[in-house]
């Protein structure tokens, strides 16, 4: 895919502060990093705990918290590991899923994906149903 950065506001979910931070983009990585001082003064708390491998095979226990991103115009309440200090801000599939962005390989970007309704809440034409 080729390694892109992209940049996003991140805040707290109930704070006013905010931070604009460079991302590298990483399909690969399930949730969103981000270094833990920088969390900190966006008042990030820690709702949980999550156990991430890293490529060499090892593992770590993470806190796990809640912060508000906003890429590209749209904004998502969204999942993010605290890092150590000085962890590159890494932006993982779980945001970008959230935020409607996908990954556009050949021109290192990211783009609007299409959103599609998987269930109706309508039975099938022509279902009966119980009766």
């Amino acid at each position: 895919m080729g390694v892109f950065y992209t940049r996003g506001k991140l805040s707290g979910v109930d704070s006013k502060n905010s931070r604009v931070l460079r991302f590298l983009v990483d399909t690969g990585a399930f949730f969103t990093v981000v270094p833990r001082e920088i969390l900190a003064t966006l008042k990030v708390r820690p709702v949980g705990d999550e156990t991430v491998q890293f490529a060499d095979g090892r593992k770590a226990r993470w806190k796990l918290g809640e912060a508000r991103l906003q890429i590209d115009g749209r904004s998502v309440t969204t999942l993010v590991l605290f890092g150590s200090k000085g962890t590159l801000p890494l932006l993982g599939a779980y945001s970008l899923e959230g935020l409607g962005l996908t990954v556009d390989p050949r021109r290192r970007r990211l783009t609007r994906t299409r959103l599609v309704m998987v269930a109706s809440s309508a039975p099938p034409r022509g279902w009966r149903g119980r009766r």
